[in-house]
C-alpha cells in the first residue's frame, strides 16, 4: 500500500497501518481481509468460551485483531439474524450467547448443507461412505441398528 504524504508516495511497511477516516489508526486487519467465515469463527468460539454473554465492546475486546466496533456489532447482528446467535437487551445495545454448543452448531451447518443438495439419498450415501469404520460404527447405534 502507498501513502501520499504532500511530498510524494511512499510504500507502507508490513507493521504500518494507513491513517482511518478520522485520522486514528485503521482498525482492521493490516495485509487483507481474513479468509471468508474466520471473523464469525472467531467470535463464536469467543461466545462459547465466555463465562456469560457477551457485548460487541467485550468481543472486540478479546479478538485477536483488533477490529472496529461497528464491524464485530454487524457480525453479531448478522449471526443473530441466522439464528446462529440470542441476543438480550443490556444497557443501549445487545449481549449475544450461541443458540447451542458447538456440536449443535456443526450439525446445523450439516443440515444446511443437506437443504442445499439435489439429491439427499446420493449425499447420505457418500458421505457414510466415506465415514470411518469407528463413526459408521456410532452412527449405527445412534440409529439403533447393529447390522
Amino acid at each position: 500500500m502507498t501513502v501520499d504524504h504532500g511530498g510524494g508516495r511512499r510504500a507502507l511497511g508490513a507493521q504500518e497501518q494507513a491513517p482511518g477516516a478520522a485520522g486514528g489508526p485503521a482498525r482492521e486487519p493490516v495485509g487483507g481481509r481474513r479468509a471468508s467465515g474466520a471473523l464469525e469463527a472467531e467470535i463464536l468460539a469467543l461466545l462459547h468460551s465466555a463465562e456469560s454473554a457477551l457485548t460487541p465492546g467485550d468481543v472486540a475486546e478479546r479478538l485477536t485483531t483488533p477490529l472496529a466496533h461497528t464491524t464485530v456489532s454487524t457480525t453479531l447482528s448478522r449471526l443473530h439474524s441466522r439464528g446462529v446467535l440470542h441476543r438480550t437487551p443490556q444497557g443501549r445495545g445487545y449481549a449475544y450467547t450461541p443458540a447451542t454448543d458447538e456440536s449443535g452448531l456443526t450439525a446445523r451447518h450439516m443440515h444446511q448443507v443437506m437443504e442445499g443438495g439435489n439429491d439427499r439419498a446420493s449425499v447420505l450415501t457418500r458421505f457414510v461412505d466415506e465415514l470411518s469404520d469407528a463413526d459408521e460404527d456410532l452412527l449405527r447405534r445412534l440409529l439403533g441398528s447393529d447390522e
